[in-house]
């Protein structure tokens, strides 16, 4: 069905924090476990990452290296890294048309609030985009913990869909 080493798109609308932390965090989780390779993008980038998901990141010892702002039309066209699962982390990008992905990768959606949406003091910023990562994290750890080989493409889409409804849930709480 796949290949050994799976890639995950994250998108976000303007790909300035949460799809770039779930890429960074994919890609930390999958030094050790090398079954994942993430990606980000958004349907209007920004061209800039904010610097409190930098910040987060570094001070969590998670590579920033080589991320940036960029379109999901990167990764529609021929030549760009066949995806095999696309996560939307924020509702508007779920809204959206998105383009035709080679392969026809499996979709979801795991929508977090946006941290960089958040007013208020710098510790209350702070506190949204350390919660954002707990929730990416946590999402991203249930992803490759799933037991891909043992399951068919129709398990595979519910345990997907479940993961961002298990998490939302737990969030919402």
């Amino acid at each position: 069905m796949m290949s050994d080493v799976k890639n995950v798109l994250f998108l976000c609308t303007g790909n300035s924090a949460r799809s770039i932390m779930a890429e960074a965090i994919m890609n930390d989780i999958s030094v050790n476990k090398g079954r994942f390779r993430g990606f980000s993008a958004g349907s209007m980038p920004n061209g800039t990452v904010n610097p409190l998901a930098i910040e987060q990141l570094q001070n969590l010892h998670l590579s920033t290296a080589g991320l940036r702002s960029k379109s999901w039309e990167e990764f529609a066209v021929p030549g760009a890294p066949q995806m095999d699962f696309v996560f939307t982390v924020c509702d508007n990008a779920a809204g959206e048309v998105c383009p035709v992905w080679p392969g026809q990768p499996l979709t979801a959606h795991w929508g977090i609030p946006d941290p960089a949406a958040v007013e208020g003091s710098d510790f209350e910023k702070h506190r949204a985009f350390v919660e954002a990562f707990r929730q990416l994290r946590n999402r991203i750890e249930l992803l490759v913990n799933l037991p891909l080989d043992k399951l068919d493409h129709i398990a595979l889409q519910k345990r997907l869909d479940d993961i961002g409804r298990v998490s939302e849930t737990a969030a919402n709480a």
